[in-house]
């Protein structure tokens, strides 16, 4: 038998051990009463990095809300928002709860939880500047997006090509940084972030949402918004997806979802 066949054999059995390894890792942690959930901890007023270094947020009481019904505790990892998905499906987290938007994209790699909250996007500006979210009007206009978001892929597919000059940024904040400097024309953001992220801060003022909440003007722009916020997990976790729907439909039951949501938005932000 030639050595290379039997070279692959040995390799194919290592990577199996390896993989097997992983599985009961994970296992392991949700025995022990443990839940690894992911965030990004720099998208207030969902995920912020507290001063001590811990995180809070809507995310993060939405997750460790759901863990208690669950009676799992949280164990919260802060993960960069282009590296969750890996992280995921890596087994280096067993969920993602970051106002992660469920689109047909992500399903293809991880499943969803229900939303837990809508996520029509918003183009933020100067409040006596005339900007609306249409093709025309944002033409020759520089826009500040977060890399890897929704509102990325959308003005990306959709304005890109008009004459917009999209501006990438590794935070969402770092985009209103340089909106409230003069470097942006607007921000296109998720608009329940831009509204208690933004708006309704002191740096926010002077700024608006101009032509209102983006949920699409067609099918296929209402396809890149998608379908609102969800918790992700790895296809292979049905199991666990089941029970963080049950316990999101419990909270929204027995009024804590209603709780929490009221500590960061003065208006309903589930929708329909």
């Amino acid at each position: 038998m030639p050595r290379t066949t039997t070279k692959t054999g040995s390799t194919a059995w290592l990577l199996g051990l390896a993989l097997l390894a992983l599985a009961r890792t994970a296992a392991v942690g949700a025995e022990e009463g443990e839940l690894r959930l992911a965030t990004e901890g720099g998208y207030r007023p969902f995920s912020e990095t507290a001063p001590d270094g811990s995180l809070r947020g809507l995310d993060i009481d939405i997750g460790n809300a759901i863990c208690a019904e669950m009676k799992l505790r949280c164990v919260w990892v802060k993960v960069d928002w282009e590296k969750m998905i890996p992280a995921l499906i890596s087994y280096k987290v067993d969920a993602i709860v970051a106002s992660m938007t469920i689109t047909e994209e992500r399903k293809r790699k991880v499943a969803f939880t229900s939303k837990y909250y809508a996520t029509p996007l918003a183009l933020v500006g100067r409040s006596e500047e005339p900007v609306e979210p249409e093709r025309a009007s944002a033409q020759r206009r520089k826009v500040g997006v977060e890399r890897g978001t929704v509102a990325d892929d959308f003005a990306t597919r959709f304005w890109e090509d008009t004459g917009v000059e999209i501006i990438r940024y590794s935070l969402q904040d770092e985009a209103y940084v340089d909106l409230v400097a003069g470097r942006l024309d607007c921000v296109l953001s998720d608009y329940w972030q831009a509204y208690g992220g933004f708006l309704h801060r002191p740096e926010g003022r002077g700024y608006a949402v101009r032509g209102g909440k983006i949920y699409g003007r067609n099918a296929e722009e209402r396809k890149v918004i998608g379908e609102g916020a969800g918790i992700a997990v790895r296809k292979s976790d049905q199991k666990l997806r089941q029970m963080l729907d049950q316990g999101l439909a419990a909270i929204r039951v027995n009024g804590i979802y209603d709780e929490i949501v009221r500590r960061y938005f003065a208006e309903d932000i589930y929708g329909q």
